[in-house]
């Protein structure tokens, strides 16, 4: 005979055995959504709590959240998964890269990214969750549209702005905040007039990033077609009028002493150190640290954020976006598809999108998500936070597209350092500059886009 010991033992087994059938079951009946993004810190933290908040709010999907330490090291991923035949859903790219995404094929010669407007259609809603493409800001929607079609879900999307110290200002008898070129020139005569000012001016990452602005700036093109937008760009201006006015300048600057260059080649945190500590009374700067780089610094002095400054000389004709966007992977299942698109939809709710905002600074990427900060009454209490979407909305333009982006930024950017270091001539190295771009066009082209 058993004990009852003995029989409770029998009943918690069989129920178990009952119970792990059905628990696996479910796991098996769940379709699983890999999401792989470019962020390792806090970003990657936030995300993978939202994915674990749509996974409980519908339990017939697991989207999986993987981060990555660059946007290359996820695109590279990509491509290997995709050659194993095991690709994510969904992958995490930046802007400069976007001719890069839409060259990317699978072993099969297919489009290794597959239009994310193009796999929504005309729908309204997936299986419950509202469509947000159509909400998406306008200078976010324009860039990643290209022949028309919109290609991917834009996310983490900034602009150049620019960081006042206004003790410096307000000390050195500065009522505005300077707008163009020739008043920062003139505000930083007075800045470094002062007895006991710093020993510099103003300062930006040495990133072509921000040549790519003061262009758009102009009203110029980088490159050819359209910048890349009527047809495929075959030519690139990095010996432009824009682009030589914008390196004249900073090159002034730098030899006046205004600008301080760190010496390190996209140097985002030494840079934000000597504005911070104030050694520098303006820096030009991503919008995404407009939530945190505080109103009141460690040094105690007002940071108030404004537009980048622009050459008078040419008018003011917008600035462009940076950042990164979700891209849709091809050749995926019906039910992985529809549950990556109902993830980006729902991950851009305007509940998400001003989270999002806040907690990183990057812009909140859907009207929704604007109206609802406005709201709540964020942009009031957080003025320099509202600086990057007025900025975008003043004169809509859009950035360039074109293949080898990445690699000519680093041309650029090596170039610039010559010229701040070794006072190497603007226009014979940009004159050089342009050849080796083109190079790296051409051979981009000859290998992705052959006649």
């Amino acid at each position: 005979m058993f004990s009852n010991k003995s029989r409770l033992l029998v009943a918690l087994c069989l129920m178990a055995m009952l119970i792990v059938p059905v628990a696996t079951s479910m796991a098996q009946d769940q379709t699983e959504v890999r999401v792989w993004v470019a962020f390792s810190d806090y970003r990657l933290d936030w995300t993978k709590e939202r994915a674990a908040e749509f996974n409980e709010q519908f339990p017939d999907y697991n989207v999986v959240i993987e981060g990555y330490e660059s946007y290359n090291a996820a695109f590279d991923a990509t491509v290997l998964a995709a050659e194993q035949g095991n690709q994510p859903a969904v992958t995490h790219f930046f802007e400069a890269a976007t001719q890069n995404a839409r060259d990317a094929v699978t072993p099969d010669g297919d489009p290794l990214f597959k239009s994310v407007a193009e796999a929504i259609g005309d729908a309204e809603e997936i299986n419950g969750v509202p469509v947000v493409l159509d909400d998406v800001v306008s200078a976010a929607a324009d860039y990643y549209t290209v022949d028309d079609v919109f290609t991917s879900m834009p996310w983490n999307t900034s602009s150049t702005v620019m960081f006042t110290n206004m003790s410096l200002l307000e000390a050195a008898g500065i009522e505005a905040i300077p707008e163009t070129w020739g008043e920062i020139d003139a505000a930083c005569e007075a800045i470094m007039a002062l007895e006991d000012g710093p020993d510099n001016c103003i300062t930006w990452p040495n990133h072509g990033w921000f040549q790519e602005q003061s262009v758009a700036q102009q009203g110029e093109d980088l490159v050819n077609n359209g910048n890349g937008r009527d047809a495929r760009a075959t030519e690139v201006f990095y010996n432009g009028d824009a682009t030589v006015a914008y390196v004249t300048w900073w090159k002034e600057l730098n030899d006046m002493g205004y600008y301080i260059y760190t010496g390190v080649q996209r140097d985002w945190g030494g840079t934000q150190n000597a504005f911070e500590s104030g050694q520098v009374a303006f820096l030009v700067f991503s919008s995404s640290d407009a939530t945190k780089i505080p109103p009141n610094t460690a040094e105690n002095f007002e940071t108030v954020v404004s537009r980048m400054p622009y050459n008078e000389e040419a008018g003011y004709h917008g600035n462009i976006i940076g950042g990164g966007t979700l891209w849709l992977n091809n050749g995926l299942d019906e039910a992985t598809e529809t549950g990556a698109l109902m993830f980006m939809n729902w991950f851009s709710k305007p509940e998400n999108t001003a989270e999002w905002h806040q907690i990183t600074g990057y812009i909140p990427i859907t009207n929704a998500g604007v109206a609802l900060l406005e709201e709540e009454g964020w942009f009031e209490e957080n003025p320099n936070a509202a600086v990057a979407n007025m900025q975008l909305d003043l004169v809509p333009t859009t950035g360039p597209i074109f293949g080898g982006f990445v690699a000519i930024r680093d041309v650029f950017t090596l170039a610039m350092e010559e010229i701040l270091l070794n006072d190497a001539d603007v226009a014979e190295t940009l004159d050089q500059v342009n050849e080796d771009a083109n190079a790296i066009l051409e051979e981009y082209n000859f290998l992705f886009a052959p006649e």
